[in-house]
């Protein structure tokens, strides 16, 4: 905590975006006529490169160079606006960071976690429970690879019967003729193709 109060401490945001726009409002205005003398130079230096006499041509420079003294003096007014507004909207920002950060931590949670200590040993705790619960299921899960690798199947329930085994016999026999192919001219009889399959 700091031993005295700032005056910035009373200082409210709605100050500062008063001040803010009070200052854009006479940047709005001096830009205008920053504007406005560009383009009366631009028409007095039209009028004086049509102009035959010197005399008014003379007059014309001085009053070009008058404006422009004028603009200048608008546009230093105008950099210096513009700054202030830079830092007022920079003051604005500090308030609004100060006031987010002190009303965050004043919630019961974020109170919660000013305790480092606690915080700590918190978290071991919770790690701690996070290993245990893992290394319980690592070993249930290696029970279960060892139950199941020392698992002999049922011969009677998932073993090849004599009816299988013929099942079986008919599908290999279709994959051997699906591989023999024939013209239409050698299409062979159904004795031919027995004598085939019994000499495979």
């Amino acid at each position: 905590m700091w031993p005295f109060k700032s005056k910035y401490d009373k200082l409210t945001r709605e100050e500062v975006v008063d001040s803010i726009c009070s200052l854009e409002r006479e940047l709005s205005d001096l830009e205008t006529d920053i504007m406005s003398s560009q383009s009366k130079i631009d028409a007095l230096m039209a009028k004086g490169k049509a102009e035959k006499s010197n005399d008014m041509r003379v007059f014309i420079a001085k009053k070009i160079n008058a404006v422009k003294a004028d603009r200048q003096v608008n546009i230093q007014r105008a950099t210096y606006l513009m700054y202030n507004i830079q830092l007022l909207n920079k003051l604005k920002r500090a308030i609004d960071d100060n006031g987010f950060f002190k009303n965050n931590s004043k919630m019961p949670l974020a109170k919660l976690l000013s305790d480092q200590k606690g915080l700590a040993v918190f978290l071991n705790k919770a790690l701690n429970t996070r290993v245990e619960a893992e290394n319980v299921l690592t070993s249930a899960d290696e029970v279960f690879r060892s139950v199941e690798e020392s698992y002999l199947g049922n011969d009677e329930i998932y073993g090849a019967k004599s009816q299988d085994t013929e099942l079986l016999a008919m599908f290999e026999t279709e994959d051997m003729l699906a591989d023999v192919t024939f013209s239409p001219e050698e299409v062979p009889s159904i004795d031919d193709l027995e004598g085939l399959i019994e000499r495979k």
